[in-house]
């Protein structure tokens, strides 16, 4: 007979294993010594360790699902138990316990690690759907477009939830991109819808620029093209491809007018400046005719000089008053004179001779004082226009004084 701490052999060949039980048969060897027998029951044992460390093995190191695990336990457990082995068999079930522990920990484990990316898939779909519900109402059309096709990018990336949840909340963020996006074809289709109405409105307004870009009728035509452009610009903007061609159309219309404009202004410039200088060498000819010491044949020389006045056009309007003026000056200066000589030879003007003196004089400090004040406040134009007259009351006054010197003589 021969023996071991876990089986043994008896004399009629009969192998046992020890177990917590007592003794269990598992065979029995007839070819020779017990020693083999034993050895050879024990590389049966040896032959279970390795399947249950196999086991345990992939059980540490791999994704095997708990379903399987489980099913390969229960199979080695029956193996162990209705092994023909020697060796530590409750040694082996301990192990096959602690690897349904094992797996009945990662199957935990697993279970909260799913119920947590179920709880942050859910969390994340729903911040989608409220962000995209918030974009639904955006007037953004491209920017918030583009972010609501990036949000269908990211809900794909996520994994599906339950059945229910899932659609209820597919269903809400599709129906937000919905909104958005019939919002978005409806405003563009008013966009159109305006963009055609500025179309026609402006074609029109280029078919009356274009019938005005010959008129000669310069004030009000410039006129009614200031009207154009503020109707051109209250009419909004036509579609991108005819804004261009109808503001060519326009503005070409517009510049073909106001160009036969400045050259009729740039010729008429030219005549006016002329007439300007002709006016002023007459005008400094009739000055020249003062102070009067033979009248009637200054009167002659002066019905001259406005003779060839009169034929000459317009001067520019800014020097108008002022060379009119001086004009006007030399005539009165006349007049006064002649008044003058009528009054000398009426004996009711001798009396009064002394008082017109006074008022004169009294005429040309007051004209003194305000051509000096126009100057004073830059009015250049107004203190010409007076000096002029200046000249003529004082070139009055000098007469008047020698007539009181004759009035005295």
């Amino acid at each position: 007979m021969s023996s071991d701490p876990w089986g043994r052999v008896d004399e009629t060949g009969t192998v046992y294993v020890r177990t917590a039980e007592g003794e269990k048969e598992v065979g029995s060897w007839q070819a020779g010594s017990p020693d083999e027998a034993l050895a050879y029951y024990e590389r049966k044992y040896e032959g279970l360790v390795v399947e249950i460390g196999l086991l345990e093995k992939r059980v540490q190191t791999t994704d095997l699902a708990p379903k399987d695990a489980l099913t390969a336990i229960e199979h080695l457990r029956v193996m162990v138990t209705e092994a023909h082995a020697v060796g530590d068999l409750a040694a082996l079930g301990q192990r096959l316990d602690a690897l349904v522990a094992l797996v009945d920990s990662r199957r935990e484990e697993r279970k909260a690690a799913k119920a947590k990316q179920h709880d942050e898939a859910r969390s994340a779909k729903e911040e989608l759907v409220v962000e995209a519900e918030q974009l639904a109402e955006s007037e953004q059309w491209r920017s918030a477009g583009e972010r609501l096709r990036a949000l269908v990018d990211t809900w794909k990336g996520l994994p599906r939830l339950d059945r229910k949840t899932d659609d209820e909340l597919w269903h809400r963020f599709s129906h937000a991109r919905s909104v958005f996006s019939k919002r978005r074809k409806a405003h563009f289709a008013s966009l159109d819808a305006q963009r055609e109405e500025a179309r026609r409105t402006k074609e029109k307004l280029v078919v009356e620029a274009q019938s005005l870009s010959d008129s000669t009728d310069w004030g009000p035509t410039a006129a009614r093209y200031r009207e154009l452009m503020a109707d051109w610009k209250a009419a909004g903007r036509a579609q991108r491809e005819a804004e261009d061609d109808l503001w060519n159309r326009f503005r070409g219309a517009q510049d073909v007018f106001f160009a036969a404009r400045s050259a009729v202004f740039a010729e008429r410039d030219t005549e006016q400046r002329d007439n300007l200088e002709r006016k002023e060498e007459l005008v400094a000819e009739a000055e020249k005719l003062l102070p009067v010491t033979d009248l009637k044949s200054a009167r002659a020389a002066f019905r001259s000089v406005n003779e060839r006045w009169e034929a000459i056009g317009h001067v520019p309007r800014d020097a108008r008053a002022r060379i009119e003026g001086r004009m006007h000056a030399v005539e009165r200066a006349l007049q006064e004179v002649e008044d003058e000589q009528w009054r000398r030879s009426n004996p009711e003007v001798r009396a009064r001779a002394a008082g017109l003196t006074g008022q004169l004089q009294a005429a040309v400090d007051k004209l003194r004082a305000q051509v000096e004040a126009a100057r004073e406040s830059g009015n250049t134009a107004k203190a010409d226009k007076l000096q002029a007259e200046l000249d003529g009351r004082q070139a009055l006054l000098d007469s008047a004084l020698k007539g009181m010197r004759e009035f005295g003589g």
